[in-house]
């Protein structure tokens, strides 16, 4: 759903600027911009010319207001000396883009033209962010001549106040995170496992008893350790209605998600008919994850869902409503005699095709509204409902297969626009974990090569997803999106022939300085120290430490207990001895400017050396494929760090390491993981050989033994020579009934080899 330059303007005209293009410190960046010599001089002879109850004006002086301060006189006509913001409706353009905007600014007058009420509001948007950042007028703003239009019709970010609840007032000030973006769909996650938080009125116990849990996981999912303090948390209907108008007015479409049949506990605890084991304990969750219990498929599920759903519609009028569909295991259902007897009368001929039904049946009720329905790429299977529309989470397959089937596509992979996951290596906060940095987020295309042309016009656009486990406040909600909500803002709105990562890296120490100036919190990922634990060209074990810090230098410690530091002066710090390794960085009078990051190295024979795998890791978890379990580094902490595992579905482990000649061995280690929460479970097996010439191998049993709880060792005991040594791992194969994740495939996660 791409505007094309020529339905702008001609293009004599867009030769004309793109000779002059120029970068301002304005994001997302403007697709066509003329900066013409001169200023505007707005001060207190400057007010805006228009009806003192035009939407547009009232708008632009609550932003002022809001941000800096001061409002500006509206007036229907200047006096003698003032100089006007004015708007212009376009009327004889009829093929003027829908959001698009021009913003034209002369010694005299500020002018921004629109067809339609959006336009007007975007361009103000960028009017905006050309204000120096003091409070209070005299402003000198740059005389400009700007077009500009969106990339993509659907610029999305999404919210869970599920798992933890966020007030009225953050949920605005959210909202106007994503106006003054330009971005125009607000995503409102507001049921899950962990709680319900829209009020409805034909079932008062989904908020006063499905909007509360008896305590929250503490620290990160797999510690179980819990706050032991109730939490409780909802919208009232009126609420609702006044967050909604609050986007309305600012071009921000909320499309509100009510999951099913999945994650759904907080529900079927308030009501627990939804379940198809109505008897057995339901309270609403208190850790993360996936949980077995979810709607079964009876009369009294849809009408409880369609109750629901009228009232939800009620309050917002998106075109979309979301229906989740995500994450639904089976195996209630396939122990369920009245599902399976379902699944003969309807001649469907498996769970999944269960589902499809499930979903098709709400499909019809919502359609019947009015409304259409989108949901997680889940809910394809069996069969996608007609008139659905598809967010692609798990990659970008299933957009891809719902575009081929000319579905409408929302894309927002888990990378690189899952915004929960961290924007450093270093992360110290806490956070879902895997890696997101900034860079990558800018260089996404929602466009997947592999469509045609007709293909990608279902491709909607994207959207970034904020899931709230760990963040618990605003600030730390600000912290996780920015800079990254810019760098989407761009991707979605800025054409791709004028993105360019260079012009933005330029812009983002303004851009920081605008957070501050928004008294928000925001994370200085891109400019800290990033490290890395990298294969060398000989097998080595390397350090990499890089900083884009402007002129900072980067010192390390090999000891944590000593003062004494080296210049790492951008070489590669070869890690030949095993211990505690400190870096940071300096300024030019060797100041400290950052945060120190540690890196405890263990090494071992295995620690560096080449090693081949039979199967590749997962692509979602590859981590540094086979180097990842030879590169000296092991988890300690009993929690999952993408950077250390390599994790496998439905496959084995199979690796062979070569100690480069025969040497005595005492004892192999496997160092693997285990988080049955999230289907990771240990290997079925493990099994040693060994091998002198790396083609005969006999198998190593002596001394077996496993220890561990999340951190498992597998470890034998041989006390024989060889060179080379291989570990195979057995997946555990399909979870069975009963555990979490039953019926579907495993995962096995691996950290390191040792050989000793």
């Amino acid at each position: 759903m791409k505007n094309t330059l020529l339905l702008f303007f001609n293009l004599c005209c867009a030769n004309a600027f793109a000779q002059q293009q120029v970068d301002l410190n304005v994001v997302p960046k403007p697709a066509l911009v003329k900066v013409t010599g001169g200023n505007f001089l707005l001060d207190s002879k400057t007010i805006i010319l228009a009806n003192s109850k035009d939407h547009n004006a009232i708008m632009l002086n609550s932003y002022l207001k809001k941000y800096y301060g001061f409002t500006l006189p509206i007036k229907n006509k200047p006096a003698k000396n003032e100089t006007p913001i004015f708007f212009s409706e376009i009327h004889s353009e009829t093929n003027y883009p829908v959001e698009g905007y021009g913003l034209n600014i002369t010694k005299n007058k500020i002018e921004i033209s629109f067809k339609t009420a959006a336009g007007a509001f975007y361009g103000m948007q960028t009017l905006i962010q050309l204000f120096l950042l003091h409070l209070k007028p005299p402003y000198l703003l740059p005389t400009v001549e700007i077009k500009d239009y969106p990339a993509f019709s659907y610029r999305g970010m999404h919210l869970d106040v599920s798992r933890h609840f966020f007030p009225v007032d953050y949920i605005k000030k959210y909202i106007d995170y994503l106006a003054m973006h330009k971005m125009n769909n607000f995503h409102w996650h507001l049921t899950d496992d962990q709680g319900w938080r829209i009020e409805i009125k034909k079932y008062p116990l989904l908020t006063s008893v499905g909007g509360c849990r008896n305590q929250t996981l503490a620290g990160r999912y797999g510690s179980d350790k819990y706050d032991g303090t109730r939490y409780c948390g909802f919208y009232t209907q009126e609420q609702i209605k006044e967050v909604v108008k609050y986007a309305s007015d600012r071009y921000v479409n909320i499309i509100p998600e009510i999951e099913m049949p999945g994650h759904a506990l907080a529900a079927i605890t308030a009501y627990p008919e939804l379940s198809c084991n109505p008897g057995t304990e339901k309270k609403v969750g208190e850790t993360w994850g996936v949980f077995e219990d979810i709607m079964c498929p009876t009369d009294y599920t849809f009408n409880f869902l369609e109750n629901v759903l009228t009232e939800v519609m009620a309050l917002f009028p998106s075109t979309y409503i979301h229906i989740g569909g995500d994450e639904a295991p089976k195996e209630a259902w396939k122990n369920s005699a009245f599902a399976q007897s379902l699944i003969k009368e309807k001649n469907l001929k498996n769970e999944h095709e269960l589902q499809s039904y499930f979903i098709q049946r709400i499909e019809k009720f919502v359609n019947s509204k009015g409304r259409k329905i989108m949901g997680w790429n889940e809910i394809m299977e069996g069969g996608l409902a007609p008139n659905a529309a598809v967010m692609s989470w798990q990659g970008e397959k299933g957009g891809i297969e719902a575009a081929k089937q000319k579905h409408y596509v929302v894309m927002t992979p888990e990378q690189p626009l899952y915004f929960d996951h961290s924007q450093t290596r270093n992360e110290d906060s806490l956070t879902r974990g895997n890696f997101n940095p900034l860079e990558k987020v800018y260089a996404y295309n929602p466009l997947p090569p592999v469509l045609s042309a007709s293909e990608k016009k279902y491709i909607m656009g994207a959207q970034a997803n904020v899931w709230t486990e760990y963040f618990d406040n605003g600030n730390k909600v600000d912290y996780m999106i920015f800079p990254r909500l810019s760098a989407l803002s761009e991707v979605l709105w800025t054409p791709a022939s004028q993105k360019n990562w260079a012009s933005f890296e330029q812009r983002l120490p303004g851009l920081m300085k605008r957070y501050e100036w928004w008294n928000s919190s925001y994370s200085t990922a891109y400019y800290d120290l990033q490290p890395a634990v990298v294969s060398g060209p000989k097998n080595e074990i390397i350090w990499k430490l890089e900083t884009r810090y402007p002129n900072a230098k980067i010192i390390y410690v090999k000891d944590s207990s000593t003062n004494a530091s080296f210049p790492y002066n951008n070489a590669p710090l070869i890690i030949n001895h095993p211990g505690l390794y400190g870096a940071t960085i300096t300024d030019n009078n060797s100041k400290i400017i950052g945060k120190w990051t540690w890196q405890l190295f263990e090494l071992n024979k295995a620690s560096g050396k080449k090693i081949t795998m039979t199967t590749p890791p997962n692509a979602s978890y590859a981590g540094q494929g086979g180097f990842s379990l030879i590169d000296g580094v092991q988890n300690k902490l009993g929690m999952l760090k993408s950077a250390q595992f390599i994790g496998f579905v439905a496959k084995d482990l199979e690796a062979v390491v070569d100690l480069e000649n025969i040497q005595p061995i005492n004892e192999i280690i496997l160092h693997a993981f285990e988080q049955q929460g999230s289907w990771i479970y240990r290997p079925a097996a493990v099994s040693f050989f060994i091998s002198n010439d790396g083609v005969n191998y006999t198998e190593v049993k002596s001394g077996l033994s496993i220890t561990g709880d999340k951190n498992i060792l597998y470890s034998c005991k041989p006390a024989i020579s060889s060179r080379y040594i291989k570990v195979i791992a057995k997946n555990f194969g399909k979870i069975p009934s009963g555990m979490p994740g039953a019926g579907g495939n495993s995962w096995l996660f691996a950290d390191e080899i040792e050989v000793k």
